[in-house]
């Protein structure tokens, strides 16, 4: 990973990006960066089996620091999953039980540390809270940090007071979920001297608990700097609208494909600041693609690439090469022969799959037939008709006859076949065996 050593543009240049929605003091925090490295956290707490694309930004947000010559600590909350942050929530979280949360614990790990540097100068390091938690006694809590908290302070934040107002309420447990964030800053202060937390906007109140307590106890100034909230057209968090309930950086949730057309399908208002936050494009090319997005809003070179540099920083290079293949192949602008089965598969899922039987030689059906089940014409006299204007496709290939079965061989990987609709409407068809 290479290092930019001119720290003095760092804030600058997440300003430009809008990655910067809140800051206990950006002057005083300027100057801090500006004077060497500094050692600076972000947390992320397991409550489900894989971190989401809102949570893409605070990995980001690590990497430009680090970059920038800061130290990065990668907070990953056993303790805190296990409690359930009220942020952002108009009902209680669902607890899950050690064994799982541990189990999430290693698998957040493991979507982190790809995008950190964990040797040299600026070394990262993954942390747990559970650590510093696991031993600590009700009475020492109460007595060592539950001291400094002031209840009529915490119940005034955000997360709190909204819950408070609603029928649910809130318990205990999510009430103290502040303090036990508060703690987490200390601990690493003590630890690592570590002088910055950075997090979403909707956890100001947990960042402030923290920087409150570090003072507190300490009487030391330190840090805190959220991002804002990444959200859609309509006001929805980024991702909240795809299929499956959001948009997962875990493969195995979200396929890379799906991902890839997350991005590419973003409205032209939203393209250029999404550039800006998740890229690490330069300025120059940014504002270049901005001015497409102006001039020629239907080329969509922009969230074209988005969603590859997107991808790639998610997924990787071999996985962004094969959506970006699989986006072209689907419409006739390349070959199917390239894609891996499991990208194809994703392809066709997104553009609406359907199962159909074999015959006893493994022929398929007929063009028409396989047309009306894929749902691109509404009858068989409606594909016909189709066939004889020239607009039926199958694996890229103009058909002629509506009335001929598709042929076993034509089955890419054996098992798909990609219909085509004229130029835009794509279906797809996977052989199963009696």
């Amino acid at each position: 990973m290479r290092h930019n050593q001119r720290v003095t543009d760092l804030l600058d240049d997440l300003q430009w990006r809008g990655l910067v929605a809140l800051s206990t003091d950006l002057d005083a925090l300027r100057v801090e960066l500006s004077a060497g490295p500094m050692t600076f956290y972000g947390g992320f707490d397991p409550t489900a089996p894989s971190l989401h694309v809102g949570n893409l930004v605070l990995i980001v947000v690590l990497r430009r620091l680090q970059l920038a010559g800061h130290r990065p600590l990668a907070l990953v909350g056993g303790a805190t999953g296990l409690i359930g942050d009220p942020s952002g929530r108009d009902a209680e979280r669902q607890l899950h039980s050690r064994e799982r949360v541990a189990e999430w614990v290693e698998r957040i790990r493991a979507q982190i540390e790809p995008h950190l540097d964990f040797t040299g100068e600026y070394a990262a390091r993954m942390v747990n809270n559970l650590d510093w938690t696991a031993e600590l006694t009700a009475i020492e809590f109460l007595r060592d940090v539950g001291k400094h908290f002031r209840v009529n302070r915490m119940l005034a934040k955000d997360a709190v007071s909204a819950r408070l107002q609603s029928e649910e309420g809130i318990s205990y447990t999510e009430f103290s979920y502040q303090v036990l964030q508060g703690m987490d800053y200390l601990e690493l202060f003590r630890r690592y001297g570590c002088r910055l937390q950075t997090g979403g906007s909707d956890q100001w109140g947990n960042l402030t608990a923290g920087t409150d307590l570090v003072r507190r106890v300490t009487g030391e100034t330190v840090h805190a700097l959220a991002t804002p909230l990444i959200t859609d057209g309509q006001g929805r968090k980024l991702g909240k609208s795809s299929g499956g309930g959001g948009l997962w950086l875990d493969p195995e949730l979200t396929s890379p494909y799906a991902f890839y057309q997350y991005f590419v399908n973003v409205e032209d208002a939203q393209a250029p600041g999404l550039l800006r936050t998740f890229t690490f494009l330069d300025r120059a090319e940014i504002e270049e693609l901005e001015q497409e997005v102006a001039q020629r809003p239907a080329a969509r070179a922009a969230q074209r690439r988005l969603a590859e540099e997107v991808t790639r920083l998610v997924h990787g290079e071999q996985e962004a090469r094969q959506a970006v293949a699989a986006s072209q192949a689907l419409f006739g602008r390349g070959s199917l022969d390239e894609l891996a089965a499991e990208t194809l598969r994703a392809a066709l899922t997104e553009a609406g799959l359907v199962q159909v039987p074999g015959g006893p030689g493994g022929e398929l059906p007929s063009v028409a037939e396989l047309f009306t089940t894929a749902g691109l014409v509404a009858g068989r006299n409606q594909a016909r008709r189709t066939v004889a204007e020239g607009g039926a496709y199958v694996n890229n290939q103009r058909v002629t006859d509506p009335d001929a079965p598709v042929p076993a061989e034509a089955l890419r990987h054996g098992r798909f076949l990609v219909l085509r609709r004229g130029r835009r409407t794509v279906a797809g068809v996977e052989r199963v065996l009696q």
